[in-house]
């Protein structure tokens, strides 16, 4: 582990298994069940079918099968995203994936678009935290919330200027337990929107905690939560690290 880390961040990957632990892999899978609104509002609209999402920890890199096609495949990196049939050939490609967007809030995204934002978002969700003892993230207290009911205690995180995400500072508030609760962002590819979403269901794998349940609601401009756009759910399932 790098340098010194928070305090907070330090018991929070103790709670999630360790960071030495997760160093350990190089990466990890899971069948995802996506839904929400935001991708009928992005006209890309997802069929609700079980996929294989697998991320490297180490380096940025996000395979999801299938997609789009029962055969097709995303590949994500933050210099290139592709799509590739069955036979390997390339469906669609982009260098540079992240300058393409409309970032209006009704802009609509074409299939690459959708790559590339379901890659960088699998990665930072089967990431984190554990990357953030990695050099690089600089972290930041931040006041505390009320989530139904329970206190969370939260960190301001800076990511680095070399990894893609939502958006370089991002906030994340951890239970009594250390576990991670909610995940606060704006969406840089969606107008700057901003987004609480909250993680629940945690289960054992080899020793790392990983949630089952993700949910994400867009933010009203007072910060409250807009219970009426559940932007996305993802159920996940049948983990493995490699």
């Amino acid at each position: 582990m790098s340098g010194t880390l928070h305090p907070l961040l330090e018991e929070a990957l103790k709670a999630h298994g360790g960071h030495d632990r997760w160093r350990k892999f190089r990466g990890i899978a899971s069948t995802i069940l996506t839904g929400g609104k935001l991708w009928e509002l992005k006209g890309a609209p997802l069929i609700p079918v079980p996929r294989r999402a697998t991320s490297e920890f180490l380096r940025q890199w996000t395979r999801v099968t299938p997609f789009g096609e029962p055969d097709w495949t995303m590949t994500w990196t933050p210099e290139h995203v592709e799509i590739t049939a069955g036979d390997g050939s390339i469906v669609a490609e982009r260098n540079n994936g992240r300058e393409a967007f409309d970032r209006s809030f009704n802009g609509q995204w074409d299939p690459l678009n959708l790559a590339y934002f379901n890659g960088y978002a699998m990665w930072t969700y089967h990431a984190t935290p554990f990357v953030f003892g990695e050099p690089g993230y600089e972290a930041r207290d931040v006041t505390p919330i009320e989530t139904e009911g329970e206190r969370l205690r939260g960190v301001a995180v800076r990511f680095p200027e070399s990894v893609h995400s939502h958006t370089r500072e991002q906030r994340f508030y951890f239970g009594v337990d250390g576990l991670l609760r909610r995940h606060d962002y704006t969406v840089d590819v969606w107008a700057d929107t901003p987004a609480a979403h909250f993680i629940s269901d945690y289960v054992d794998v080899d020793g790392l905690k990983y949630p089952t349940r993700r949910s994400v609601y867009a933010l009203r401009p007072d910060g409250t939560l807009d219970r009426d756009f559940n932007a996305v759910t993802i159920e996940l399932s049948d983990y493995a690290l490699f």
